[in-house]
């Protein structure tokens, strides 16, 4: 396989655009091919059963002349083992294109792009930066196939040893819906995430911090209504006890979505954490903050537009700063916790059934057949219940003694 090499380093350099192609011949094959726009090309000349191939190997000065002699001599050694370069170079190059298609992180971004157009932006704004933060670096480029379960479980507790046992167990059940998607699309034959079933320690309940006392939730009215802050801000407090939705839902509520006429806010499954449309029946003391701050923010899309003016609703944290200000720590209360109050007052002090005060709460409810409840069941029920609450937190801020209020 000994090869005469006729070139050199200066005249490869030194090699000058024609009107056409042409071709500086070295040895064994290979030639530099000159076109007319000055780019040189590294190619070789080869047959392979009978037919006259070519097979690239590189561009210069990228590749330089020892480099692509060295390329164009293990090409020569293939040959004399009956084997085609030029095939094995494009089994080679779809080989990696396919593990690159069919790795963890490539997998696992089109389950996202895939899922996430129906999912609450916060929400998928959280797995997307579990993923990149916490899989990713140690996964994202291993063949989703190969992965097994005591690498995804030392993955996991490298999440876990930092004190986040919460995140590691989402980060578990996000890595089931990915491979549970690969195998769906062709690219697993398994999903290993239940073998860990219990191989981590349960995560810890997560309860808001929420006042349920009625004289202290009288307290907690009044000074929210005294609030010196933002009008916008303080319409947003005020109407969070009273809605008791989700911060997110609260922040991000469009004129479009109210109703005056119905009395009702309807908010579209992408807003909703359980991805289903929900209804929200507004007591009159609801109907009658909106009007006032429908005055300032009418003509914008959100009814809590923020303060930068760019289109967009005010900020997560608002609320919370808000109870801040008030002197309430987040210890004693968040924007969730508005939540717990009701749920529990509803159901213990003004004894509404509870599969209403759950429904009210967009929770996951069924009824006694397993369905799940659509977003007009009990309406006529909750519209009651939601002027019932209204009324009640009214006599709580004017001062009530009693700490009970049957509803009549």
């Amino acid at each position: 396989m000994a090869t005469t090499d006729k070139l050199s380093a200066p005249a490869v350099k030194n090699a000058l655009a024609k009107d056409k192609a042409y071709k500086l011949a070295d040895g064994g094959g290979m030639y530099l091919m000159v076109n007319p726009d000055g780019s040189k090309y590294w190619r070789m000349g080869y047959r392979f059963a009978g037919k006259q191939k070519t097979l690239a190997l590189g561009v210069y000065p990228d590749v330089t002349l020892s480099g692509a002699r060295v390329k164009r001599d293990d090409a020569r050694k293939l040959l004399a083992n009956d084997v085609d370069p030029a095939m094995l170079k494009q089994i080679t190059k779809r080989t990696k294109h396919a593990s690159a298609e069919n790795s963890f992180e490539a997998v696992a971004r089109e389950w996202y792009v895939k899922f996430s157009g129906k999912w609450v932006p916060s929400h998928g704004e959280k797995i997307i930066r579990r993923l990149e933060r916490d899989l990713f670096p140690w996964l994202g480029k291993r063949p989703i196939a190969e992965i097994t379960a005591p690498e995804l479980l030392a993955v996991l507790r490298r999440i876990e040893s930092r004190g986040a046992l919460d995140t590691a167990h989402r980060a578990h059940q996000n890595c089931g819906q990915v491979f549970r998607y690969a195998i769906a699309t062709g690219r697993a034959e398994r999903d290993p995430s239940p073998d860990l079933r219990g191989a981590m320690p349960p995560a810890k309940e997560t309860h808001y911090p929420a006042i349920t006392d009625p004289k202290a939730i009288g307290d907690l009215l009044r000074a929210i209504r005294g609030y010196k802050g933002g009008f916008i801000v303080g319409c947003a407090l005020r109407l969070a006890p009273l809605l008791f939705v989700r911060p997110g839902e609260l922040r991000q509520a469009e004129w479009s979505e109210i109703n005056f006429d119905t009395a009702e806010w309807h908010i579209p499954a992408s807003k909703m954490k359980m991805d289903v449309a929900h209804i929200v029946p507004l007591a009159t003391q609801s109907l009658a903050v909106l009007r006032e701050i429908q005055a300032m923010t009418g003509d914008d899309k959100y009814v809590f537009p923020g303060a930068r003016l760019n289109g967009k609703p005010m900020s997560e944290n608002t609320v919370n700063m808000a109870l801040r200000t008030l002197g309430y720590t987040k210890e004693e209360l968040t924007g969730h916790g508005f939540r717990a109050m009701a749920r529990t007052l509803l159901d213990e002090v003004l004894a509404y059934r509870v599969d209403w005060i759950e429904h009210q709460l967009a929770h996951a409810v069924k009824d006694p057949n397993g369905r799940a409840y659509n977003r007009t069941a009990h309406l006529p029920q909750r519209r009651e219940m939601m002027q019932g609450w209204a009324n009640y937190l009214d006599k709580l801020a004017a001062g009530a003694t009693v700490l009970t209020f049957k509803k009549a």
